[in-house]
């Protein structure tokens, strides 16, 4: 029997972190949680930023338990992360503070800030990415508008999973994937693109080396593998995008399959070989975001399960605590809720309180406000089933393509009720699963660099023949 090879994938979401060790036999996959931790967020003066020293401590903890659990067994760690935040390193190779928080008001006004300087076409023309306002560019046009000006500094910004592997290897790169979200990458060369940093005043000397997923960046430090072992242990850089990694991890035997990864945030698209920088694509807000191996995501973000989980932390502060699990079974009871909302609606973007939002909205629409939590359950998820149809719809439009499946994956894959939702809006097939495909992305993408599997399709065979799905048909009666 083959040798245990034993790949380390670093997980981070909006709401917690993970480690994961992907146990490979020479057949099959199997995924074994390590240790898992929230991601810590505070409110300082200056706004809201992420606690990175908490989550650098959860994670060399998890590392740490995988090499006293598999020992000289495990070959690479891989780190993905959400897009499009930073932390900046100072002349000494030091953090310069906690890095800010995307849904951080400091971006208040900050596109309208871009488009005097590049017009809103233009932007896109050169980058091919979906304006959203806390995208990297307006955050760093935040950070010359209320401090120290950018070019004033001698400091390196990277990204949160390049960040993070500066704090194992040493080595300041930054993945091409999380590059993509920053609406900074001209999305046909895949490299800065020096006439919009220049627009926006923004130093390329900021930015740095561009690598892609697949790289070997190196080994531990040695005061890191003092402080927890792993002296042999190697640092991939894989899809640092947890999305570019979601979708590697898409169990597809087909060409250009059709994903919605559902998480926190819901992004729907399909892989593509190339960017699609239309008119069409344009005007419905499409995003050409790095994927793993050369591929174009292409895709748009919808504001996901983040209506629910703020809901969630209004109830519990007042005392009602329910899991998910109780949410979705109290919404399947209550058929036919007349009210539905824009998931994307400015009012649910940083709302004080999230159920007094929807309620608003409700009310300033005429509609009927939920009352109880299964209400309030059931108007979110019938609300995002609707706004996947709407969104399908435009994806077939702009790439001429029909969608006859689609691939769901991450934590909202478990979400029966919400599945089934889609399925029947979108009249579509759905297949659901694996939950984990975040970091099984991340794995393939080490065991590419390690030579292990020879390429996406061999890695997504390897995940379908690891890891069950669960497939929903359309029930249109």
């Amino acid at each position: 029997m083959k040798k245990l090879r034993v790949y380390l994938a670093v997980d981070l979401g909006a709401g917690s972190g993970r480690v994961l060790a992907g146990l490979y036999d020479g057949k099959t996959l199997e995924l074994r949680e390590m240790n898992r931790f929230p991601s810590e967020s505070f409110q300082a003066k200056d706004g809201w930023h992420w606690n990175f020293t908490a989550l650098l401590s959860g994670i060399k903890k998890g590392i740490a338990l995988a090499l006293e659990e598999f020992g000289g067994q495990v070959v690479s760690v891989g780190v993905d992360t959400w897009g499009v935040d930073y932390g900046l390193i100072d002349a000494q190779g030091q953090l310069s503070g906690q890095p800010f928080q995307y849904r951080d008001k400091r971006t208040d006004g900050m596109m309208e800030s871009a488009f005097a300087r590049m017009s809103k076409r233009e932007i896109y023309k050169r980058t091919g990415i979906q304006f959203m306002f806390f995208n990297t560019l307006y955050q760093l046009l935040a950070e010359n508008h209320h401090g120290q000006k950018l070019s004033e500094r001698s400091q390196t910004l990277l990204f949160i999973p390049d960040l993070v592997n500066y704090f194992l290897t040493g080595r300041k790169v930054i993945e091409h994937s999380i590059a993509s979200t920053s609406q900074l990458l001209d999305a046909g060369s895949r490299n800065w693109d020096h006439g919009l940093l220049a627009a926006m005043d923004i130093p390329p000397s900021l930015l740095g080396e561009l690598v892609e997923a697949g790289t070997t960046l190196g080994n531990f430090q040695p005061e890191l593998v003092e402080e927890i072992g792993g002296a042999q242990v190697k640092v991939i850089a894989v899809g640092g995008h947890d999305t570019a990694s979601a979708v590697a991890g898409v169990p597809a035997m087909e060409d250009e399959p059709v994903f919605l990864s559902s998480g926190t945030w819901s992004l729907m698209g399909r892989e593509l070989n190339s960017p699609v920088l239309t008119e069409e694509s344009f005007q419905a807000g499409f995003s050409n975001e790095g994927g793993v191996l050369g591929t174009t995501r292409f895709l748009k973000n919808i504001s996901g399960m983040w209506l629910l989980q703020e809901c969630k932390r209004s109830w519990d502060v007042r005392g009602e605590i329910l899991d998910y699990a109780e949410l979705v079974a109290r919404a399947e009871k209550e058929k036919g809720c007349a009210s539905r909302i824009d998931p994307d609606a400015k009012e649910f973007q940083a709302p004080e309180d999230m159920p007094s939002a929807i309620v608003d909205y409700c009310l300033k629409s005429g509609q009927a406000a939920p009352r109880t939590p299964g209400e309030f359950t059931r108007v979110i998820l019938e609300s995002l089933a609707l706004k996947y149809a709407e969104v399908k719809t435009s994806l077939e439009t702009v790439t001429g393509k029909k969608v006859s499946k689609m691939y769901i994956v991450g934590g909202g894959s478990q979400n029966s009720l919400l599945n089934q939702l889609a399925a029947d809006a979108m009249d579509c097939e759905i297949v659901a699963g694996p939950v984990e495909a975040t970091s099984l992305g991340n794995i393939l993408m080490q065991m590419v660099a390690a030579g292990e599997i020879k390429c996406l399709q061999e890695g997504r065979t390897l995940v379908a023949e690891s890891f069950a799905v669960k497939t929903y048909k359309p029930d249109l009666t």
